[in-house]
């Protein structure tokens, strides 16, 4: 993939916006306390597009959401010593950390599509709520929280309907 820093699992993540612009976070299972968008790895030979689309649905259940626009670079952050030995054993790598290519979708139906446990995929999240940006970026674990900064204040133009088209 085009941009991918070498030594960072490729990965997508959503910033999910509702009609208000609140941003749809979850606490992970393993990790009570920590808030996150969605995110997930990309398959290979999977555009980060459609490995979007299949993470969304995978943990949270929603289909009913239009990519609006998407941060033009790979982010990275590294994992914490105790982070990278459990995922590399799981993921079977050797990785420094994540690049994330970032998408920002809009809700376009209610939220009662919303299901963590949908069977798609193993469930990830406890429970979910709507939050504002700035109190996104306060509940990111600190390894995540530069991202957060980053994901928000690029994509914090176009939650308000500025047009965008494909890439920015």
């Amino acid at each position: 993939m085009e941009g991918l820093p070498s030594g960072y699992r490729p990965n997508v993540g959503i910033c999910l916006i509702n009609s208000e612009n609140q941003v749809f976070v979850a606490s992970r299972l393993n990790l009570p306390g920590a808030w996150q968008m969605p995110q997930g790895g990309i398959e290979d030979g999977e555009e980060p597009r459609s490995a979007a689309r299949r993470q969304l649905q995978e943990e949270t259940g929603i289909v009913s959401a239009e990519i609006i626009a998407e941060v033009p670079d790979w982010l990275t952050y590294d994992f914490p010593p105790a982070v990278k030995a459990k995922v590399n054993r799981l993921w079977g790598g050797e990785w420094h950390g994540q690049a994330t290519k970032w998408f920002l979708m809009r809700l376009t139906k209610d939220d009662s599509e919303v299901n963590l446990d949908s069977g798609a995929a193993d469930h990830e999240f406890s429970e979910w709520t709507w939050a504002d940006p700035e109190e996104v970026i306060e509940q990111a674990v600190d390894y995540k929280r530069p991202t957060y900064e980053e994901v928000i204040g690029t994509l914090m133009p176009y939650f308000n309907g500025k047009e965008a088209s494909g890439k920015m």
